[in-house]
């Protein structure tokens, strides 16, 4: 049953995010946002999904939303923890993670991903907080998708510096660099749902977000943005998904120190 409840943009992106991951899936997952989307998915449709993070828990389960990749929920919920290395050498290299679930500072039109400097890399305007296993997560997990709030600073014509490659330049650019992933398949943003376009591999939007107008995505983004034939609507979030999502983060705010969004 959709939410007959207000509900805010990010609320969408996240509930958007979820939808993606399919029950069985192994999830390679980065904290913050794609972490908040994983562990929704793992308590509303996909319960069966198998999240990684980066510090080594298997099949975590986390009751509230981790700090960081070292947050001991993890590992105390986890159907196992293993070292850094197994997880990055036997598990993703050795392609048995399906999907990545990642956040960006910057994108650009192919989907390659920054978040290591802004401006130049010598003397950068500013220094964000770098690779982690992203790099490796968007090279060889089965398929990468991106989570991120929008806006024209975010979507750039081209990012200042490729942390992460998605598609590179388009075509069969990222092919050629024998990349055993897919790379991106798609982009959910507090605005729309994107995907790469079959032959050029260019970001296309496919859905808007409620409430939401072609002119509102245009302007959050530093290209001109190309729009699928027939653009839908992206379903609203439904009671059960709003309900679980914001339980999440009360008991996140709560376990955290911070008073709960009213």
């Amino acid at each position: 049953m959709n939410a007959q409840v207000p509900f805010t943009a990010a609320e969408m992106m996240t509930v958007a995010a979820s939808r993606l991951l399919r029950n069985g899936d192994v999830c390679f997952v980065g904290i913050g946002l794609p972490s908040a989307a994983a562990n929704l998915a793992r308590l509303t449709h996909a319960p069966g999904v198998v999240l990684i993070y980066e510090s080594g828990p298997i099949g975590a389960k986390p009751d509230v939303l981790p700090l960081s990749i070292g947050d001991g929920s993890l590992a105390e919920t986890a159907d196992t923890v293993v070292s850094t290395s197994e997880i990055f050498r036997y598990w993703l290299q050795g392609g048995r993670v399906t999907v990545g679930f990642l956040g960006a500072a910057q994108i650009d039109r192919f989907a390659n991903i920054n978040t290591t400097v802004i401006g130049d890399y010598a003397h950068p305007q500013v220094r964000l907080p770098g690779a982690g296993g992203a790099p490796e997560i968007a090279a060889c997990a089965g398929k990468v998708i991106l989570v991120l709030r929008q806006s024209a600073r975010a979507f750039v014509e081209r990012v200042d510096f490729i942390t992460s490659v998605g598609h590179l330049d388009g075509g069969e650019s990222r092919n050629r660099l024998g990349l055993p992933g897919q790379g991106p398949v798609a982009v959910v943003t507090d605005l729309c749902l994107m995907v790469p376009d079959a032959v050029t591999r260019e970001l296309t939007v496919t859905h808007l977000h409620p409430g939401v107008g072609a002119e509102n995505v245009r302007a959050a983004t530093g290209w001109k943005l190309r729009f699928a034939d027939a653009v839908k609507e992206t379903p609203t979030p439904t009671d059960l998904e709003l309900d679980t999502l914001r339980q999440l983060q009360r008991r996140t705010a709560l376990a955290h120190g911070r008073a709960p969004e009213a």
